[in-house]
């Protein structure tokens, strides 16, 4: 179904292929946590950015939560949408960045792993947060906050399983 909407949308197919790596990322995640509503997290992360098939500005999560609930999706779908950017922006952030005033960062489990999956997966490889980390140098000013939301979502998500 979320792959019909996707197309119907006139998503980009290197979107929608980027889609489906974060998705398959997402899922290996979510192994990783009993309580975690996978098919919320198949849902979230298929669509977390058909707003790309409007703008691939910051504003396409924005447009991405309001194409999901036009679909009839879920607020918990819309707000895994709409707060997947990086590990989530801070109210202040958004401001800057043009988005309305609200805070972005990622509340759930699930809007976390798809959060996650989405730093992890660069077009349709798989990186580390070193990768991101140094991508966010490149790209933000003053990116600290970023960095350091960055690395408390790895420690959740990724590095308290890895030594099991």
């Amino acid at each position: 179904m979320e792959l019909k909407i996707l197309k119907q949308e006139e998503t980009p197919e290197n979107v929608i292929e980027h889609s489906k790596a974060v998705c398959k990322k997402a899922m290996k995640i979510a192994d990783n946590f009993k309580d975690a509503d996978k098919d919320l997290i198949k849902k979230g992360a298929l669509l977390h950015d058909i707003g790309r098939s409007k703008t691939h500005g910051i504003t396409h999560a924005v447009e991405g939560a309001k194409i999901v609930r036009e679909y009839g999706y879920p607020e918990e779908v819309q707000n895994i949408v709409e707060r997947h950017i990086g590990a989530g922006l801070s109210e202040d952030e958004a401001i800057k960045l043009g988005l309305p005033k609200k805070s972005y960062i990622p509340q759930t489990i699930e809007e976390k792993i798809v959060a996650h999956a989405d730093n992890l997966i660069s077009g349709t490889k798989e990186v580390d947060v070193d990768f991101d980390i140094a991508k966010w140098k490149r790209k933000i000013d003053e990116p600290e906050e970023d960095i350091k939301r960055l690395i408390e979502l790895d420690n959740e998500l990724i590095k308290a399983f890895e030594d099991e």
